[in-house]
């Protein structure tokens, strides 16, 4: 399966709880901080949710 890497690159303040709780649930907690996770339908379900706050490269 294809991996996903994603770095947060606007901050969590001022956003829903929804947005925030993701934020968490995906492993970002600072700003420029990156993840990698597999590029299952729930993690880019996630990311869909939050794209306006992060930045994603396929790896």
């Amino acid at each position: 399966m294809a991996k996903v890497v994603i770095k947060q690159i606007k901050s969590g303040i001022n956003r829903t709880k929804r947005q925030k709780d993701t934020l968490v649930a995906l492993g970002l907690r600072k700003l420029n901080h990156t993840v990698e996770h597999e590029a299952t339908p729930q993690i880019l379900g996630m990311i869909e949710k939050i794209k306006h706050l992060v930045q994603i490269t396929e790896k």
